[in-house]
């Protein structure tokens, strides 16, 4: 591990996915992070389309051990009515820090109107909102729909999941984040791709690529090591590792 890092998982879930094997072992997520030396993780429930049900047990997640998880909100255009509500509860009463969106569980590309008032929230509260991206069929949740709307609302911090998962998804990722300041590449994938981590930094730049694991679908320890072993400095790999999410989280 590089020293004097503080390492933040940013792609943590808290809910059980049995068609993936996603299990839900809050012990077993711990002692993964501790044997990787992970500090902190982020964590979200992509279970229903109702927030409240996502976020009470993304609190309650957290609550157990507040000094290593970090809850984000996650809702969804499905339930309109109540989402920008309980976008409120969860940033301001439950003390979450982020956003995660899963456009893949619903009929609409991420760059559609009826997702702006998630957007407009995260710009007017500076918050990060992440997204699973990926290339697929339905074309929900392309990375490089990111660039639509990344320049549209400034002030929000957009972060491409799996940065696309692969090789056409990973140029898109890599050109968003080139071409607007407020777009970010997170690392975790399904893909064994060698030379992934160096092509995310050398594409979009040490400071705007996150570590994320996908825990507790995929093993944060192996994760990890893709940073850790990969062909970049010493400072990219701190920053990759923790220095930008805490950053962006105002830790």
């Amino acid at each position: 591990m590089i020293d004097n890092t503080l390492v933040i998982d940013f792609h943590g879930h808290s809910n059980s996915l049995d068609s993936c094997g996603m299990r839900f072992d809050q012990p077993a997520m711990l002692r993964s992070m501790d044997l990787a030396g992970i500090d902190k993780a982020c964590i979200f429930d992509t279970g229903q389309p109702d927030g409240r049900m996502n976020d009470d047990r993304v609190a309650a997640f957290v609550a157990n051990y507040p000094d290593r998880f970090i809850g984000f909100a996650c809702v969804s255009p499905l339930w309109p009515d109540g989402l920008v509500a309980e976008l409120e509860r969860a940033i301001d009463q439950l003390g979450f820090r982020g956003i995660k969106l899963y456009p893949p569980s619903t009929p609409w590309p991420l760059n559609q109107p009826i997702w702006f008032p998630i957007y407009e929230f995260a710009n007017a509260r500076r918050l990060p909102v992440i997204f699973h991206t990926q290339v697929e069929p339905s074309g929900t949740c392309r990375p490089a729909l990111l660039a639509d709307i990344a320049p549209r609302f400034p002030n929000a911090v957009f972060v491409a999941g799996h940065s696309g998962n692969t090789a056409e998804g990973r140029a898109e990722a890599i050109a968003a984040a080139r071409a607007c300041p407020n777009v970010y590449c997170e690392t975790c994938s399904t893909f064994r791709t060698p030379g992934a981590i160096e092509e995310l930094v050398a594409g979009a730049g040490a400071d705007r690529v996150l570590y994320g694991s996908d825990q507790a679908l995929m093993d944060p320890r192996a994760q990890i090591g893709k940073i850790i072993t990969a062909d970049i400095s010493d400072e990219a790999k701190r920053l990759v590792l923790g220095g930008n999410a805490r950053r962006l989280l105002k830790l």
